[in-house]
This record gives structure tokens, C-alpha cells and sequence, in this order.
């Protein structure tokens, strides 16, 4: 093959040398000329055969290469390969086979009742909310958010047994039949209430129904519970539930409160009438100690007059007696009964005081 292309540019080139040279003899105007190939001599064939190979090669493309958070699923006449491709350069054999990438990098789906503006974003899908009936037969719509990605070491099994469109086989189906399992076991009324346990029992089962599948396609990193939209009519019954319950906490609140008052009333009536108690024991103690001293008092003052000391008292007072009888000749002397205690006498110095003595 070599030699016949060597022969065949040989050939061209020998033909333009002729035509130049008969141009140039004629001494007419010379046409328009082809652009002389670059000779290589004896290995011009080989150079030549060398370059349409690389053109070729850059044409068919026989490699591939397989960036990081990818897989590549090799096909070879229509038949997947069962090990996916890793991340890097991978030579094949074009027209035969073909590689395709998948993603295995986490994506979000958000069922949301309205689109956001994330929904765009490379790997965020947005699908209506989950629109579901409960216990009742009620409609009720659930927001969520699922977080998941491609199962890397299953990916050819995977897309040989789902296809490309794998997570609206698998991972829509499952999310919307769990949700709706789950909510039709319960009253609307009692959804906010179980927020939480809700959110864990939805994501509980999910994972156990993608996981449950042959060779596990797919990978759940989480389930969020966003938000649960109740009907009008349920809503404004629980919100006059919630009004009459805050009515009884107010009215509970106002018994406390005034229990509170009325035993701190009646503390404050104990500790006055507990002060009046203090107050009149000492008065009535003062009295008792002041009687028993006087009492006391009494006894040695008794303890105290013998006969003679109420004789001196007796001499005494008849001596002032005298005195005054010195200076008023109408003086009177009362004597007591028995003589225990010293005479009293009266100076009556006028009419008044006379008649009163008397």
C-alpha cells in the first residue's frame, strides 16, 4: 500500500514538472497552479499513511474519559458491560462500542406546591406535592424533600435493568406509595401534632422499599418532612380547638392566680392576727409580771410590819396630830378598826372640811 501511494504522488509530480515546463516555454500567461505537496522523499507513503491514521483516530474517537462523581456504562454492540467504567481515560473500539455517563453525585427531588427557584440547578428536579387522603378520606398535601443518588457500584445493573429515566421508575413511585401509605392511617387533625414521628416513618419507609430492590439501584441520604397542608375545613377546626385551649389555660391561669392572692390574703390575715396574739400575751404578761411584783411586794411589805413599826407608825401620826392641833383646834383622828394600821387624822381648817369629816 505504501508503494503505490509513493508511485502514485511520484506520478503527479512528474505530470506538473511537464505542464510547468511546457507553460513556461510557450512564454504565454501561466493558469492557476496546484500547491506542490511537501516531498518526503522515499518515505513519503509512510509519513502520509501516518497522518490520515491520526485523523482518523481523532475522527472515530477510540477513548473516553470519565470524570469524578461519574460512571461510565460501556456498550458494546448494544450490550452493557456488567462493571461500570471509574473515573479516568478508557480507550475503546469506536463503531462498536459506546460509552455512557451517568451521574452518581447526590440529587434532590422537592415536592413542593410551588416550583423554586432552585429547580433549575444541575441535579435538583421539582415535582408537584404529594397530594394524599387520610384516615377519613380528607385530602391532605405533604411537601418533602428527597435526597438520594445512583448506587456507584450497581450502575451498569442498574441502567440495563431501569433504563436512564431509573429514578422516575424508582424513586418517584416509592416516595408517593409510602406517603400515601403512611397518611391514610391517621386523622388530618392529629398530622401537625406527629410532625416528627410523621418525617421518620416516611423516611424509614422509603429506604426500606429502595433498598429492599436487586442490587439496591439507589442510595437514600435523606427523607425532610418540609410541610403539611391541611384542608380549610380541618384547619380552621384545629385553630378553635387551639382558641378554646388557650381559653381554659387562661381561665386555669386566673384560678391559680387567684388562689395565690386569696392565700397570700389569708397569710398576711394569719400573720396579723398572730402579731395581735404576740401583742396582746405580752400585755398580759407585762400585767401578770406587773402583779406578781406588786404582789411580791406586798408579801415583804407584810413580811415587813411587825407590831412594834406599827406602834412607831401610830406614835408618829399621833405626834402630827398633835402638831396640828397646835394650829387647829377642829382637827380630827380617825382610828382603825383593831389598830393593825397607824392612825389617819384630817386637819379640817374650814366649815367644808369639817362637815365633810364628819
Amino acid at each position: 500500500m505504501a508503494s503505490d501511494m509513493n508511485d502514485y504522488f511520484n506520478k503527479k509530480k512528474s505530470e506538473g514538472g511537464g505542464q510547468k515546463k511546457s507553460s513556461g516555454g510557450s512564454g504565454g500567461p501561466s493558469g492557476p497552479q496546484m500547491p506542490n505537496m511537501p516531498d518526503f522523499g522515499s518515505k513519503s507513503g509512510l509519513v502520509y499513511f501516518l497522518i490520515a491514521f491520526v485523523v482518523m483516530l481523532v475522527i472515530a474517537k477510540p477513548f473516553t474519559i470519565i470524570e469524578e462523581g461519574q460512571r461510565g456504562i460501556l456498550s458494546t454492540n448494544g450490550k452493557y458491560q456488567d462493571q461500570a467504567l471509574l473515573p479516568g481515560l478508557h480507550f475503546i473500539v469506536p463503531i462498536i462500542q459506546k460509552v455512557y455517563t451517568v451521574d452518581t453525585k447526590v440529587r434532590i427531588i422537592n415536592y413542593a406546591s410551588r416550583i423554586e427557584l432552585s429547580s433549575n440547578t444541575s441535579g435538583i428536579v421539582s415535582k408537584p406535592a404529594i397530594t394524599v387522603l387520610d384516615k377519613r378520606s380528607l385530602p391532605v398535601t405533604i411537601e418533602l424533600t428527597v435526597q438520594y443518588r445512583l448506587n456507584s457500584e450497581f450502575a451498569a445493573q442498574t441502567i440495563s435493568n431501569w433504563g436512564f429515566s431509573w429514578e422516575d421508575k424508582i424513586i418517584n413511585p416509592v416516595v408517593r406509595d409510602v406517603v400515601r401509605n403512611v397518611i391514610g392511617k391517621y386523622d388530618a387533625e392529629a398530622l401537625t401534632q406527629m410532625r416528627n414521628a410523621l418525617g421518620k416513618e416516611i423516611e424509614t419507609g422509603i429506604r426500606q422499599n429502595v433498598t429492599s430492590l436487586k442490587n439496591t439501584p439507589a442510595v437514600l441520604q435523606s427523607v425532610q418532612l418540609r410541610d403539611i397542608v391541611l384542608p380549610t375545613k380541618v384547619k380552621e377546626q384545629i385553630e378553635a380547638v387551639q382558641i378554646a385551649k388557650q381559653a381554659v389555660q387562661k381561665a386555669e391561669q386566673d384560678v391559680q392566680r387567684v388562689k395565690q392572692e386569696a392565700l397570700k390574703r389569708a397569710a398576711e390575715a394569719e400573720g396579723v392576727a398572730q402579731q395581735a396574739r404576740i401583742e396582746a400575751k405580752g400585755k398580759a404578761d407585762a400585767v401578770t409580771i406587773q402583779a406578781d411584783a406588786k404582789a411580791k411586794a406586798n408579801l415583804l411589805i407584810s413580811k415587813s410590819l411587825t407590831t412594834k413599826l406599827l406602834q412607831l407608825e401610830q406614835i408618829k401620826v399621833q405626834g402630827k396630830f398633835n402638831d396640828a392641833l397646835r394650829v387647829n383646834r377642829d382637827a380630827k383622828i380617825f382610828l382603825t378598826p383593831g389598830g393593825s394600821t397607824p392612825n389617819i387624822w384630817v386637819d379640817t381648817k374650814n366649815a367644808r372640811q369639817r362637815t365633810t369629816a364628819k
